[in-house]
């Protein structure tokens, strides 16, 4: 294998990717957003990564330059938020996944890289009516109201198009909601542990679940989707998703001081729910969670996605259980000071 490229090195998957990737030996080049800044930096070099280059995914040029040399790209940056600080950071969020992946695209295409390894989510997919309503790779969510969702559907989707147009080797990877293992700064996965565990939810719990998968595991899919010769989208997730009230079990098993759920939060109020959390959140020190769009969506419906072909193609398999990724989740939390 020749040398690899990792974009979005210094978020979660790809700083656990580039790490499995220098324990495994490969010749490694990672991008960030700014390669003089120490913050984020600092976690890559100790790994023993030499080859950090600055890189916005919206810079078709410098996209063109970073893929040089490269002979397999795992194309892991982007911005995960469910709640924003407002619609211009939607916008951009958006902008910053189609124009990224239309970049990454197009370099591997002039550069004739050998392969591209996309990662892109299950909230690609549609929800399910029931937690048994689990949709596959051939499914496509049509509801683009959430922005986050609509950046990772329409990116998913233009890579597509072009990698069809250009005749460049891709492969999609579609994590569910990621946790566990080593991060430097909270997502919205981990966002949610985290309000969780302060007591978000004291009040009253929601009906649904959470889609989960261990990062190490996530890492595992992408790697064995960048090896193998394989073709087209592979979904990474548990086989089964945790309600809410069982991650509030969970986190009390381990020993957290976290109150059972008042209620569950009935339909009629799930209008009000969003300004609800805000204020919660305000009175606890915890990330928001939800927004209108999010709760419409939602009502009713459930994440929902089957694994199958993960297992039957790459021979890919959930290893980490929720309960160790969510002790792993609760312990980076406290190191980097958010518990």
């Amino acid at each position: 294998m020749g040398k690899v490229l990792v974009t979005g090195a210094n978020g979660h998957v790809g700083f656990n990717l580039t790490a499995e990737l220098v324990r495994r030996g490969a010749d490694l080049r990672v991008s960030v957003r700014d390669a003089n800044d120490p913050a984020k930096t600092g976690p890559l070099r100790a790994l023993g990564v030499q080859d950090i280059v600055s890189l916005d995914v919206q810079d078709a040029d410098g996209f063109r330059a970073a893929t040089e040399g490269i002979d397999l790209l795992y194309h892991v940056a982007a911005t995960y938020r469910y709640v924003t600080s407002g619609a211009a950071a939607d916008d951009q969020m958006v902008r910053d996944a189609v124009e990224g992946a239309t970049a990454a695209i197009r370099a591997a295409a002039a550069n004739n890289l050998r392969k591209v390894v996309l990662t892109s989510s299950t909230v690609t997919l549609p929800l399910g009516t029931s937690p048994e309503d689990k949709k596959t790779e051939a499914d496509w969510t049509e509801d683009l109201s959430v922005p986050y969702i609509r950046a990772k559907t329409l990116a998913e989707k233009r890579a597509w198009e072009l990698a069809e147009e250009l005749g460049v080797n891709m492969v999609a990877v579609l994590p569910a909601g990621i946790f566990g293992g080593t991060f430097h700064k909270p997502t919205q996965s981990t966002d949610y542990i985290e309000a969780i565990a302060k007591g978000a939810l004291r009040m009253g719990s929601f009906r649904g679940v959470m889609p989960f998968v261990d990062v190490r595991d996530v890492v595992d899919g992408h790697i064995r989707a960048a090896e193998q010769d394989v073709s087209g989208r592979f979904i990474l997730c548990n086989d089964r998703f945790p309600t809410f009230d069982e991650i509030i079990d969970i986190l009390r098993s381990q020993g957290m001081r976290v109150g059972r759920p008042l209620m569950t939060v009935p339909y009629f109020m799930y209008p009000i729910a969003p300004a609800l959390n805000r204020m919660t959140s305000r009175l606890i020190g915890a990330p928001p969670l939800i927004t209108p769009e999010f709760v419409a969506l939602n009502k009713g419906r459930y994440f929902a996605s089957s694994n199958q072909r993960a297992r039957d193609v790459l021979g890919w398999q959930p290893n980490v259980s929720t309960e160790d990724s969510i002790r792993d989740t609760v312990a980076e939390l406290r190191r980097i000071g958010r518990l």
